[in-house]
């Protein structure tokens, strides 16, 4: 079996997986890293939505031979310590979760969301299109709209 090395929130990795792998099961199932959700496998729900490089992506459906050499960020890495990111912080104020499966994937698009754009629209937001089945939209509007004047 081929091996993989890319880096995980900070830490160069190495695992034997084959090339094909969806880089979701190498975090999860190889990694233990949990944060990352299966929902769909098709870049549709985006429960599992990451960082490759600073931008946001689905690693359900890319391949892990694909982040050879690259940077993946999991909402893990999102924290500085014990010092939580201000989406993370905006997330708890405003009470956005109610079961939380998409919350991490949630927090990582509204993160990338905040690199482009500083003052995000509504419809910039709304466009982040990531699945919630608790229907928090609203909530998670407006804890996008904190951060964004914290980070700012």
């Amino acid at each position: 079996m081929p091996a993989q090395t890319f880096t995980v929130n900070g830490e160069k990795v190495t695992v034997d997986a084959p090339d094909d792998l969806p880089l979701l099961w190498v975090l999860r199932d190889l990694l233990g890293i949990r944060g990352p959700k299966y929902g769909c496998g098709i870049d549709v729900c985006k429960a599992c939505t990451s960082h490759l490089d600073g931008e946001a992506f689905n690693p359900c459906a890319v391949p892990v031979a694909e982040v050879a050499g690259r940077e993946v960020t999991t909402i893990e890495g999102l924290a500085d310590g014990d010092t939580l990111h201000p989406v993370q912080e905006a997330w708890l104020e405003q009470d956005v979760a109610q079961c939380g499966y998409c919350q991490a994937g949630q927090i990582m698009a509204a993160v990338a969301l905040l690199k482009r754009t500083k003052n995000p629209t509504d419809a910039e937001i709304d466009a982040i299109a990531n699945v919630c089945r608790c229907g928090t939209y609203f909530r998670i509007r407006e804890a996008i709209k904190v951060a964004a004047a914290r980070v700012g």
